[in-house]
Parts: structure tokens; C-alpha cells; sequence
């Protein structure tokens, strides 16, 4: 990984990151004046899939700000503490991610991440890959089921991430994404590797299935039951003996 020093603090350069990129790279205005904004996913906050290529058949690039939660939002929308660059979100996410990719994780290729200081505090950004024809469970299952084999095949690739240690802060529905053939997670802010254990293993399982509950409640249409659930637990349990 590469580190830039910038004039208010750093910008990290993952494998295959233009060198040219700059702080200009992570404003959406920039993106937007070169007509690169392809789409956006709306959240409680804004990420921006940007085309950083001119050439069309190239990868899409997400943008995402990093934005403060619950009672902190009320203080800083966007400023956090400085402790050392290793432990910025964007730095942490960054380096996860570079570990997870480069061992061959379905996770999306990290890029590029920007920390800039501002006194005590600081605010950041990070740009990882766009995976391609991929979309969330959610808006998978609002429209069409998926079939047994894919529920264990999805529990199969939780149990290879929490095998090597993965700890995802926010293992929810959004937060999988599925593709022709594979299965991705996303989002990894406050992620970290962990000793497996069953402690942290199995909360993480089950703050997913408050997730699929939940949207369950908001969209009584998807595709989503107990026997869904059991077969990603089969799927998951055998994965993890093995």
C-alpha cells in the first residue's frame, strides 16, 4: 500500500491504483463535472458509483463519505477523533479489505482511501471497485426467490469469512450482494480480524437474521422464510466442521 502525504493529511494507494489520483478524486462535484457519476445507492447517506474511465467496458468506482450515527451525529456529522492513521475507519477499512481481496475474498477491490486532519479531528473517504452485476439480497428477494442450493451456498461463504476471523460490524441483508455466481459482503467500517470464536460467530448470524426480519416487516413479499434460514445455517454449520 502506498501513502501519500497530502497538505492536511494522507491519501493510501491500493494495488493497481492510478498514482495520479488525488484529493479532487473523492468530491462527487468532481466526478459530476466530468459527467463519471453512472448512479448512486441512497441510504441514510449518499454512495456514488462513478465511471473513472473513460472507457465504458472498464469498472464502476463507489464513493462513500464516512458520516458519524445516533447520538455522536448530533455533535460531528463527519468528524472524528484523531488516533493515528491506522485507526481512521478509512485506513482500517482500506487495509482490511487489501488483506481480504488479495487472499481472495469475495469482497470488492479496495482502491484508494483519503484522511484529511483538521486540528484534533479528521474526516475521510474511501473508494473501492464497484462489483459488477451484483445486487443486494433485498432487492433480490422483493422479486424473486433464491433457490436451497444458493440459501447453503450462502452460508457456506459466512462460515469461510468467520473460519479466517472476519468480524463485519454490520452483517445485514444490504449489506451481501449477489451475483451470477457468487456471493460478495460489503461495507466493512469498524471490521476487524478476530480469533474465531462461537461468542462473536454467532451474534454476528444473528444480527443478520434481525436484518432479514426486519425487512420481512417492511416488505411482507419477500422472499424470505424460517426454512431459508435453516438451510443457510446448514449450509454454514457444514462449511465450518470441514
Amino acid at each position: 500500500m502506498q501513502i501519500n502525504h497530502t497538505r492536511n493529511g494522507v491519501i493510501a494507494l491500493c494495488q493497481d491504483t492510478p498514482t495520479t489520483l488525488a484529493r479532487d478524486w473523492f468530491s462527487v462535484d468532481y466526478w459530476r463535472a466530468k459527467n463519471a457519476v453512472v448512479g448512486s445507492s441512497k441510504g441514510r447517506y449518499t454512495t456514488w458509483f462513478v465511471q473513472a474511465d473513460a472507457q465504458a467496458e472498464r469498472p464502476h468506482w463507489v464513493l462513500r463519505h464516512y458520516w458519524r450515527g445516533g447520538l455522536m451525529e448530533k455533535i460531528s456529522r463527519d468528524a472524528y477523533f484523531y488516533t493515528g492513521l491506522s485507526n481512521t475507519r478509512a485506513m482500517a477499512e482500506l487495509a482490511l479489505l487489501d488483506i481480504l481481496y488479495r487472499e481472495g475474498f469475495s469482497v470488492p477491490k479496495p482502491i484508494a482511501a483519503n484522511i484529511e486532519r483538521h486540528g484534533l479531528c479528521y474526516r475521510a473517504d474511501i473508494i473501492i471497485e464497484r462489483v459488477a452485476g451484483a445486487e443486494d439480497l433485498v432487492a433480490r428477494l422483493s422479486k424473486t426467490q433464491m433457490s436451497d442450493s444458493e440459501w447453503q451456498r450462502l452460508g457456506a461463504k459466512l462460515a469461510q469469512f468467520h473460519r479466517r476471523g472476519v468480524y463485519h460490524a454490520d452483517l445485514n441483508a444490504k449489506n451481501i450482494l449477489i451475483t451470477a455466481t457468487d456471493f460478495y459482503l460489503i461495507d466493512f467500517d469498524r471490521g476487524e480480524l478476530r480469533s474465531p470464536s462461537k461468542g462473536w460467530q454467532r451474534a454476528n448470524l444473528q444480527r443478520l437474521l434481525r436484518s432479514f426480519n426486519k425487512e420481512k416487516s417492511k416488505c411482507p413479499a419477500l422472499a424470505f422464510t424460517e426454512a431459508n434460514w435453516q438451510l443457510l445455517l446448514a449450509g454454514y454449520n457444514s462449511a465450518l466442521a470441514d
